[in-house]
């Protein structure tokens, strides 16, 4: 009897050791599901509430909290997996029991009989395999979680943590990805696919081995009817239902371009972005950016077709699409083909703007006294560099020369030596110094500054746009309108302006780019219904092409040119390449908004005098030059 007594000690004291051994080794596996920071996918939204990607690092994962998950999916999950889940503390004997008769009979291991808290287990901490020493782990972890965690905590942790498979992770992004459907969406049938697939999630995927699914899930349903959680009837529709099963992916990104400019703006101040469960909200609104797309390709196309013999293999362009008030970014186009390349030559590239760059040095004109009316000398002129021993003498486009013309026509037709002479009339010392506090960066100090000899990017010349179509306040461009972190705190992203002028001075400036389309150069950018004003530029030997333009509401910023800078073909201008880019947008914008501002409003402190059919505008600080004076401030108009 001592003996014995001293065996059962000794087997107590050997047990007692090796549990704590055990529970030494896993116990703090128990708290990274008690502690649970799953890897969570951020979604970012367009401003309508459109899903435009999710982004990750491994796992695709969308979070749902408990009380959001519908009672009927616990349901079919707890009578498929683990009917006894709310009356067992962790481990489920009985059917231990059961499993161990059919692996005898087997003679190897052939049922787990494993808890949802021991599957839940199996799917954060440890190993698949089936071994005794992991079952051991796996026991003694779960009475560990189910002395720390609710019933509930355990199944909101479950559904958010295993694998549905086609990349899936979590119930919810199961759901959106597989169906479509938020989880409160979900038929019986459905819910039965999705808690069917954790067992086998290749073999069940409905997007593969749909009949084998269906098999499954029917298997749910009827378990759900055997236990009498659901009656005959709701049997029947929901065995004989055959959902709709979308095969994509939640990663399909719907604007590429947007969303990696968004990752590379954020990820320096969120080193979590693709794991922390963020919520993005942009400015870009999809429809739009599908329409940008098409419109850009309307342009490019166009080219193509014009040069069918030559190499248009570094043929590329960019559409920024702004709302003039807010400088919210509606759509961003970085490229022709984004699986060719990702460069985004909205943001990244820093091309010469060309004449495009002449509405700014006309401004400064007008804000000096010049009106669209005042005459400014369209010659010729030679300019020596005698520090390079060098000559440059300016050419207009049309390799002419008018004498003396409206500052308005000097613009409208786009004209290099006016502009030229007017820079110097104007001094360049004095435009230089303006334009570089209103942040133009790298001009070139001489005056081929007037004809835009610098590099900027589209986005970035989109944001100095603005001064023209948002009546003198320049709007800094906003791509993010707020961010919403795992906790619901939100940062707001709010809007930047910084006054230029006054609405009444970029009034006159926004009446010559109206005539710009409507008589000069732009004369392609017209959309019948609703006034058009903008700018073209083109680049010598046809390296770029531009068209610029605005609306009363938004602003839609148009380039082409080779990403190698080589030329286009002779002929390829703003006007001829870009400008039809820009009308398609509008007139198809207008069908998708019609109820868009159409017309430009006139601020306080514009005048006007009629000159036959013609509104010419003048301010206080811009007044109309007298009648037979022939140039300066007040030369020069006939009527």
């Amino acid at each position: 009897m001592k003996y014995f007594v001293s065996f059962l000690l000794l087997a107590a004291l050997s047990f007692v050791i090796g549990f704590l051994y055990l529970y030494s080794n896993v116990r703090f596996d128990a708290y990274k599901i008690i502690d649970y920071k799953p890897r969570l996918a951020t979604q970012i939204f367009d401003r309508n509430g459109e899903l435009l990607a999710n982004i990750f690092d491994k796992e695709n994962r969308i979070y749902v909290k408990y009380d959001d998950i519908p009672p009927r999916l616990i349901e079919a999950l707890v009578a498929i997996e683990d009917t006894s889940f709310f009356e067992h503390g962790g481990v489920n004997f009985e059917a231990i029991f059961r499993a161990l008769v059919k692996d005898i009979k087997a003679m190897k291991l052939v049922e787990g009989a494993s808890t949802l808290t021991q599957q839940l287990i199996k799917n954060t901490v440890l190993s698949r395999k089936k071994t005794l020493l992991r079952k051991l782990n796996e026991a003694i972890l779960a009475y560990k979680i189910e002395s720390e965690l609710t019933k509930e905590q355990i199944l909101e942790r479950y559904f958010n943590q295993v694998y549905f498979g086609h990349g899936y992770y979590g119930i919810k992004t199961a759901a959106l990805g597989y169906f479509n459907k938020n989880l409160d969406a979900l038929s019986l049938k459905e819910m039965a696919i999705l808690v069917g697939l954790p067992r086998a999630p290749s073999a069940y995927d409905p997007t593969r081995h749909l009949d084998l699914s269906l098999s499954r899930a029917n298997r749910v349903i009827y378990r759900m009817y055997s236990l009498g959680w659901i009656n005959k009837k709701q049997y029947k529709s929901a065995t004989d239902e055959h959902p709709i099963v979308y095969d994509k992916t939640l990663t399909q990104n719907r604007a590429p371009y947007v969303i990696d400019e968004v990752i590379k703006r954020l990820s320096p101040e969120y080193g979590d972005l693709k794991t922390g469960g963020y919520k993005i909200y942009l400015s870009i609104d999809l429809k739009l950016q599908q329409l940008a797309k098409r419109s850009l390709m309307v342009g490019y196309d166009a080219i193509i077709n014009r040069n069918r013999d030559g190499n248009n293999s570094e043929l590329n362009g960019a559409m920024v699409v702004l709302q003039n008030r807010t400088g919210n970014v509606l759509a961003m186009i970085g490229g022709i083909d984004y699986k060719k390349s990702h460069f985004n030559r909205a943001t990244q590239s820093r091309r010469q703007p060309g004449s495009s760059f002449k509405p700014f040095i006309y401004l400064h004109a007008l804000n000096v006294g010049y009106n669209g009316q005042t005459r400014i000398p369209d010659i010729s002129r030679v300019y020596v560099d005698k520090a390079r021993n060098k000559e440059w003498k300016p050419k207009n486009y049309e390799q002419d020369f008018e004498g003396m013309i409206t500052l308005e026509n000097a613009l409208v037709h786009s004209r290099n030596l006016a502009t030229i002479n007017l820079l110097t009339a104007l001094g360049m010392d004095s435009v230089y110094k303006d334009l570089s506090k209103e942040g133009f960066k790298k001009l070139p100090y001489d005056l081929s500054m007037a004809l835009g000899s610098f590099g900027i990017s589209p986005y970035d010349f989109a944001g100095f746009y603005t001064t023209f179509s948002n009546y003198g306040q320049r709007v800094k461009p906003r791509l993010i309108l707020k961010i919403e972190n795992k906790f619901g705190d939100v940062q707001d992203f709010g809007v930047e302006k910084t006054k230029i002028t006054s609405p009444s001075q970029a009034f006159l400036l926004t009446d010559i780019l109206k005539q710009v389309v409507k008589r000069g150069t732009g004369r392609k950018a017209q959309v019948k219904g609703i006034e058009t004003a903008g700018k073209t530029g083109t680049t010598n030997n046809f390296v770029d092409a531009w068209f610029c333009g605005f609306t009363p509401d938004i602003e839609v910023l148009t380039w082409f040119g080779h990403d190698d800078n080589t030329p286009m073909k002779r002929g390829e201008t703003g006007g001829r390449s870009a400008a039809p880019s820009f009308a398609n947008f509008v007139k198809n914008y207008i069908k998708l908004y019609p109820q868009t501002k159409r017309k430009f409003d006139v601020p306080n402190g514009v005048k006007y005098k009629m000159s036959g059919n013609r509104k010419l505008y003048f301010t206080d600080i811009s007044p109309l030059p007298k009648e037979g004076k022939d140039q300066g401030n007040g030369g020069g108009l006939i009527f």
